[in-house]
């Protein structure tokens, strides 16, 4: 019995090595650093470094992030996403734009996002209670204080991403530059970038296939007999009288003056003398 007790002790020894035999083997972090020029941070324009760390600048402002340096060299800027109520993410962009010392004055732009993750935290809130005889008594209170904590930082490593953020770049270059180095423009809406409406085209009422017959031509389609029956003369017209006048018409009786003058009867009144013009 005394003999297998060390035995046991030498396998338990044994399986304890290769655990950490095991577990010595796991590459570190750092290792998966190669260091090695895949281009997926940086990318190079035919421009100057100022005029290119103006498009990443514009590129960042049409997707929502804030920017909070006025360095013409330097852009950063972040954004927030609320994923969850207990979950907060927060990407932060730093965008580096140097010439790559040619006598064209071209720039690099290199490019890094680090994303930050919160957590919501409750921390419940404690008093002491002094006694004379027992000494301090801490009594839990019922409040408690919620606060966001980071929970994790890493840095954005999808080659995608960034594929994404620098042709966004390149849609904000100056328009004779990409003309002169032959870039073409991509669609804005595969860019993230929404294109202006165009406006809308006023209403025309649908044209037929055949015109409408004129309102005179239908009308005297209606009024126009068959082929096979005589056509009847219009009527004539009715003559146009002429409105009578305001002055009395004459007289149709006819007056005959009496034979002999004598047998005239003399006149009920006085006959008045005519004027002498002499005097």
């Amino acid at each position: 019995m005394f003999k297998s007790i060390p035995m046991r002790v030498v396998g338990l020894a044994l399986v304890l090595a290769a655990a950490a035999g095991c577990s010595s083997k796991k590459a570190a972090i750092y290792e998966h650093e190669n260091f090695d020029d895949s281009g997926t941070f940086s990318r190079n324009y035919p421009v100057t470094d100022s005029a290119s760390c103006e498009a990443a600048r514009r590129a960042l402002l049409s997707q929502g992030y804030i920017i909070t340096s006025s360095d013409p060299k330097l852009v950063s800027g972040h954004k927030s996403f609320q994923q969850t109520g207990e979950n907060h993410m927060e990407i932060s962009f730093s965008v580096v734009c140097t010439e790559d010392g040619t006598t064209e004055h071209h720039a690099t732009v290199f490019a890094n996002a680090l994303q930050d993750k919160y957590a919501l935290k409750k921390t419940n809130n404690s008093a002491s209670l002094g006694v004379g005889v027992l000494g301090s008594v801490s009594m839990p209170i019922g409040s408690s204080d919620d606060s966001m904590v980071k929970v994790a930082s890493e840095t954005v490593t999808s080659a995608k991403f960034y594929e994404r953020f620098f042709a966004l770049v390149e849609l904000f270059l100056p328009k004779e530059v990409k003309a002169a180095a032959h870039i073409p423009d991509k669609p804005k809406t595969d860019l993230g970038v929404p294109e202006p409406k165009a406006a809308p085209a006023p209403l025309t009422p649908e044209s037929s296939a055949e015109p409408a017959p004129a309102p005179e031509a239908a009308k005297a389609a209606e009024v126009a007999p068959a082929a096979s029956e005589p056509v009847a003369p219009p009527p004539e017209a009715a003559p146009i009288s002429s409105t009578p006048s305001t002055e009395p018409a004459p007289s149709a009786e006819t007056i005959t003056p009496p034979a002999n003058p004598s047998d005239m009867a003399p006149p009920s009144e006085p006959i008045p003398a005519m004027p002498i013009s002499g005097q």
